[in-house]
C-alpha cells in the first residue's frame, strides 16, 4: 500500500505572490548599463525621410552606433535592412553610445558657454546701472519679529 503513495517531493505548493502592478511600456527600450559608456537614441529619419545631416553631426561628435549582437537584450530591435543593418533601430532612431569621458567634456564645454552668455547678459544689463537707482541689489532676506498687534 505504501507503493501507491506519491512522495512529497513531487507535490508542489503554490507560493503566494503579490500581484505586480501594470505599467505603461517603454517607448524606447534602453540597454542594460555598460561601465564607461553613455547610451542615447539618435534620429536618422523623420516622417519617413532620412536625416543624414543629423546623424552625420552626431557621428562627428563621437557617437557610434551599437551592434545588436553586442546587446542581446535588444536583439529584437535589430535593423534588417538599410544603411544601419545589424544595429538597433526603433522608429527612425538609432541606438548609439559614447565614452563617458566625452560626455563629461561635452557637459563642461556647454556649461562654460552658458556661463559666458549669462555674464554677457548681466554686463549688458548693468551697463545702464546708476548708483542712485540701482537696477537690482544682491538678493537678501531678513526676518523681523513684530509686536503682534
Amino acid at each position: 500500500m505504501a507503493d501507491n503513495r506519491a512522495s512529497r517531493d513531487t507535490e508542489s505548493r503554490t507560493q503566494f505572490q503579490r500581484p505586480q502592478s501594470w505599467r505603461a511600456p517603454e517607448i524606447l527600450p534602453m540597454p542594460d548599463p555598460r561601465p564607461g559608456w553613455t547610451h542615447r537614441y539618435i534620429r536618422i529619419a523623420m516622417m519617413g525621410k532620412d536625416d543624414p545631416q543629423n546623424i552625420s553631426s552626431k557621428l562627428r561628435e563621437g557617437w557610434e552606433p551599437v551592434k545588436a549582437d553586442e546587446y542581446p537584450e535588444l536583439m529584437v530591435m535589430a535593423a534588417q535592412s538599410g544603411q544601419f543593418k545589424g544595429n538597433i533601430e526603433v522608429g527612425g532612431l538609432l541606438l548609439c553610445r559614447i565614452p563617458e569621458e566625452f560626455m563629461k567634456q561635452r557637459d563642461a564645454y556647454y556649461n562654460s558657454q552658458n556661463k559666458a552668455q549669462m555674464e554677457s547678459v548681466d554686463n549688458t544689463f548693468m551697463r545702464n546701472n546708476d548708483p542712485r537707482m540701482p537696477l537690482f541689489k544682491e538678493r537678501q532676506s531678513k526676518v523681523t519679529f513684530g509686536s503682534g498687534s
